[in-house]
């Protein structure tokens, strides 16, 4: 069983994502909106009226930013792991593409780089292997090896 947040701030922005991306939260909030616009003739548009509804979607919208990128922090470390063990556990994969979120950006593009070149290979290889057929999708000889970069 996945162990729950254990910090006040990780429960509460896993909570409030998880709200404010239901269809009520949605209404909630455009219920606000066209009550401040049926309140407009009572209040004769003032820059009162006006401010209230700027300052209110401000300080939600501020709020939020933090509690969502919270949570797709989270969520982003989680699938970086899980990738990282579907790498670790796969023998033709290789071990070095484990971290690349934390390598530098000519490090990467390096690995981008070679990746794509495998790609236009392959899809070489199987034109040449499937003839004339366009697009159809490419399969590895047998016995081919997917070349990985090497190992860390």
């Amino acid at each position: 069983m996945p162990r729950q947040p254990t910090s006040w701030f990780d429960r509460l922005a896993k909570g409030a994502a998880r709200w404010s991306g239901r269809p009520s939260a949605f209404l909630m909030a455009l219920a606000v909106v066209l009550a401040w616009l049926v309140t407009g003739p009572i209040f004769k548009y003032s820059d009162t009226w006006q401010l209230v509804i700027n300052t209110g979607t401000t300080v939600v919208t501020f709020l939020m930013v933090f509690l969502i990128q919270n949570t797709q922090s989270r969520d982003t470390e989680a699938i970086q792991i899980k990738l990282d063990e579907l790498i670790h556990v796969s023998e033709a994969a290789s071990n070095a593409l484990m971290d690349l979120e934390e390598l530098d950006e000519d490090t990467l593009e390096n690995y981008r780089a070679h990746y794509e070149t495998l790609a236009r290979d392959a899809r070489a290889l199987s034109r040449q292997i499937g003839g004339a057929a366009a697009g159809a999708p490419a399969t590895p000889a047998a016995g081919e090896r997917r070349s990985t970069g090497g190992e860390a």
